[in-house]
């Protein structure tokens, strides 16, 4: 008998606008020491099914309508509250997506973790620190005695995971769902939480189900993989036989949009260099040690007119703050930035404006970027008229070429960013960019977090748009497959220093630095 056998699954949401139906008739099962995949985009009710077995769902407007789900002879959707408390972090625990959300900031690690202990399963406090700190070294969290006593904001976006995983795990349960546990993390720290989950599982012969939209991690994990579409499985099976013989086109349509192989390349010897950066330099006052830090030590490069120059590196490598410090949105303490030969390093807000329309950023996030009052058409048409590039009359015709281009629909000119997904705000931050038609774009992670069809649609956008209008662009991103097939060439930096550089394939098949080989290590153990 399976350890959780799921029948006939649906749930409703009852909305004012209708009934919306997350999952239909979705069936599946997990066995102890198996790994279970759920994948879909973002939507397909992967989620929903999951947190509908431990009575996660907010009811209402949430029902569930139908099914059944079976753990030790008792049905988890007609369990009772006191039930379902019972089993939930204690026989089924769950990591969730976003660590920060669920650590509470007003207590330590040590104190979160030893709670279930305490309470569920009567240690002593002095009992329960002791587990804790073996949990703590069990899921690779470096002195874990020190670090018993830290907050979660003291923690880095991997050891925030760490933690996550050390808590479900406290209780030891018989099934761990892992709802997209490495989204947005970078390559090494995404493999090392991988490994971490694969060896726990061995070690405790636990069952998995794997949440994700990720396709290349869960080909590295998973032993079976469900694949859902609008609520319903529109397949299922063993990972290889999915992946080597896919049979429905949704599936397909998926591992298609998975990034494989190299850009094909066009030499720019010819091309004048745009961005000429040389030992440029920005710190950052360490509240903890009382201290400057470099955040930026000594970068140098160059970008060339029409190249995609990508940039790699780990979360706090400094990728981000380089960006921001080219085009002055950080102050750099010291070094040289030229645009087109000028200097343009140390100018104030003011002599920076007449650059701002050559030189634009778009940010990882597009929703915390974007205005929330202001509607798609004000966004657009704001940097028009800061840098009065069109009359009033003028204005409308160009937000609509802006929407045109980026593949938003001119219907959509009086929305404002809540009502679209992640992907059309994506869009949207796009059209921002580009509506100066500028020369130089920064573009910071921009398809970080994005389901896998969403994200070939938003880099498929981003090169049409370099070809379109003679872009030149800095792509800094971790997802090193995304970077291969976009780039013409590669920095690789770390601790704020540039260590590497070169053309993308020479520097695939050659990496000189250590770093470079750990990160494309990592980075294939996950295609």
């Amino acid at each position: 008998m399976s350890l959780l056998d799921v029948n006939d699954l649906s749930v409703y949401f009852h909305t004012r606008d209708g009934v919306i139906k997350a999952v239909e008739n979705v069936s599946f099962s997990v066995d102890q020491g198996e790994t279970l995949a759920i994948v879909g985009e973002s939507g397909s009710g992967k989620s929903v099914a999951c947190y509908s077995l431990l009575g996660l769902i907010p009811m209402p407007p949430g029902k569930i309508e139908s099914g059944t789900a079976m753990f030790e002879n008792d049905d988890l959707l007609k369990a009772s509250t006191d039930k379902l408390r019972a089993v939930r972090g204690d026989k089924i625990c769950m990591v969730f997506q976003d660590p920060m959300t669920c650590l509470n900031p007003y207590m330590t690690i040590g104190k979160q973790l030893i709670e279930p202990l305490v309470y569920k399963r009567c240690y002593t406090k002095e009992k329960a620190k002791e587990r804790v700190i073996e949990l703590l070294q069990e899921v690779g969290i470096r002195n874990p005695a020190s670090n018993f006593d830290a907050w979660p904001h003291e923690f880095s976006g991997g050891m925030r995971q760490r933690a996550m995983i050390a808590m479900a795990l406290i209780s030891e349960p018989k099934l761990l769902i892992a709802d997209e546990p490495t989204t947005a993390l970078d390559v090494t720290i995404q493999k090392q939480i991988l490994e971490l989950v694969v060896n726990l599982q061995k070690r405790r012969n636990i069952g998995v189900i794997f949440i994700s939209h990720d396709l290349a991690v869960v080909r590295s994990l998973a032993d079976q993989v469900v694949v859902m579409e609008s609520g319903q499985i529109v397949e299922r099976g063993t990972t290889e036989a999915l992946f080597n013989a896919p049979q429905h086109p949704y599936t397909q349509k998926l591992l298609a949009a998975i990034p494989s192989g190299a850009k094909n390349v066009e030499s720019r010897a010819e091309e004048k260099t745009l961005v000429e950066v040389t030992g440029l330099t920005t710190s950052f006052y360490d509240r903890s040690t009382h201290q400057p830090f470099k955040a930026v030590d000594s970068a140098s490069f160059a970008l060339k007119k029409g190249e995609i120059l990508g940039l790699v590196g780990e979360s706090g490598s400094g990728k981000s703050t380089l960006g921001r410090s080219i085009l002055n949105l950080v102050q750099s303490e010291s070094g040289s930035v030229k645009y087109r030969g000028q200097e343009i390093s140390g100018l104030s807000a003011k002599q920076m404006r007449p650059y701002r329309k050559h030189m634009q950023m778009i940010f990882q996030d597009p929703y915390s970027s974007l205005n929330p009052r202001m509607t798609i058409f004000d966004t657009l048409a704001e940097p028009l008229k800061l840098q009065g590039l069109k009359s009033r009359t003028e204005i409308i015709d160009a937000v609509f070429e802006i929407m045109d281009d980026v593949g938003l629909k001119r219907s959509y000119v009086r929305k404002y960013p809540h009502e679209f997904s992640g992907g059309q705000r994506q869009r949207i931050a796009i059209g921002r960019a580009v509506a100066t038609k500028p020369e130089f774009i920064v573009a910071d992670e921009p398809v970080s977090a994005l389901d896998v069809t969403i994200q070939k649609q938003i880099l498929d956008l981003l090169l049409e748009l370099v070809e379109k209008h003679d872009l030149s662009m800095l792509f800094i991103s971790h997802d090193l497959a995304v970077v291969r097939a976009v780039c013409d060439r590669v920095l690789v930096m770390n601790a704020g220093r540039i260590l590497e550089e070169g053309e993308t394939e020479a520097l695939w098949a050659s990496p000189k630095d250590a770093y470079t080989k750990t990160l494309l290590s990592a980075s294939h153990v996950l295609v």
